[in-house]
C-alpha cells in the first residue's frame, strides 16, 4: 500500500509542468493567466507584478492556455475589462476564468502542452501589441519573441493606446481596426469569410504585416503566418521543459 501511495505522488508531481512569470519592465504591471483546456493551475488567473519580481507554479502537463500582461490598472474604481489602459479581462485584477481572454491590443504568449508528445507555443501578435515578450526554456528549445517596443513607430491608424503623456501603450493590429468598423466578417486582415484559408489570406494582403513581423520575426504576427517557419514553436514535451515568460526582455 505505502509503495502504491508513493507512485501516485510521483505520479502527480510528474503531471505537472513549470511556469516562471517575469516583468523586467521598469514599472508595475499585471500579469494575466486564463486556460482554454488541460485543468486550471492553482496560480490566480491575475496578479501585482512590481519591476524585476517573478512568480513561479505549476500548471497541467496537457496545459493549453494563454498568459499576457495589463498595463495602467486601476480595479478600485473601474472594476472589469476597462480596469486596465490595455489587456484588461472580465473580472478585473482576476480574469474571469471562462470569459477573461483579455481584451486586445495585448502582446500573447500562447502554449499547449503535450499535444501528442510536443509542446508548442508562440508570441503572438495577432491581437495587437502592449509589452515586450520572450518565452525562455531550460532544456535548449527555440525561444519566441517579441523584444521591441512596437508602440512608439506603429501605424498612426493602429498605434494606441495611450497613457496619460501621450506615451502610446499598444499597437492594435489591422483585425481589430476592421472589429471596430464592423467590417470582420469579410476581413484580409482577420482571415475570415472569403479569406479563412492560408491559400486565401497570405501575409501580403494583411495591413502592415511588415511592421509586426519585420520587428518581431520570432512571433506569430497573423492568422495563418505558420508558413513564415518563425512563428510557432515546438518542444519535445519529454524533455519537461520549464518555461519563463519575460515581459520588458
Amino acid at each position: 500500500m505505502k509503495l502504491l501511495v508513493a507512485f501516485a505522488l510521483v505520479s502527480a508531481v510528474a503531471a505537472q509542468r513549470t511556469m516562471t512569470v517575469f516583468n523586467a519592465c521598469p514599472f508595475t504591471m499585471w500579469p494575466a493567466l486564463f486556460t482554454s483546456a488541460g485543468g486550471r493551475p492553482a496560480q490566480a488567473t491575475g496578479w501585482s507584478a512590481g519591476s524585476f519580481t517573478s512568480v513561479t507554479f505549476s500548471v497541467p502537463s496537457q496545459w493549453n492556455g494563454r498568459i499576457w500582461g495589463r498595463r495602467d490598472c486601476n480595479f478600485g474604481s473601474n472594476p472589469g475589462p476597462n480596469s486596465c489602459l490595455d489587456g484588461g479581462c472580465n473580472g478585473g485584477l482576476l480574469c474571469d476564468p471562462v470569459t477573461g481572454t483579455g481584451v486586445p491590443p495585448a502582446t500573447l504568449a500562447e502554449f499547449n502542452l503535450n499535444a501528442g508528445g510536443t509542446d508548442f507555443f508562440d508570441v503572438s501578435l495577432v491581437d495587437g501589441y502592449n509589452l515586450p515578450m520572450r518565452i525562455d526554456n531550460n532544456v535548449g528549445c527555440p525561444i519566441p519573441s517579441c523584444p521591441v517596443d512596437l508602440g512608439p513607430n506603429c501605424p498612426s491608424l493602429l498605434k494606441g493606446p495611450f497613457d496619460s503623456t501621450g506615451f502610446p501603450v499598444g499597437c492594435k493590429s489591422a483585425c481589430l481596426i476592421d472589429a471596430q468598423n464592423g467590417n470582420a466578417g469579410d476581413s484580409p486582415n482577420c482571415c475570415s469569410g472569403s479569406h479563412n484559408t492560408p491559400a486565401t489570406c497570405p501575409p501580403s494582403g494583411v495591413t502592415d504585416y511588415s511592421y509586426f513581423k519585420g520587428n518581431c520575426p520570432n512571433s506569430y504576427a497573423y492568422a495563418f503566418d505558420e508558413s513564415s517557419g518563425t512563428a510557432l514553436f515546438t518542444c519535445n514535451s519529454g524533455l519537461n521543459a520549464h518555461y519563463t515568460v519575460t515581459f520588458c526582455p
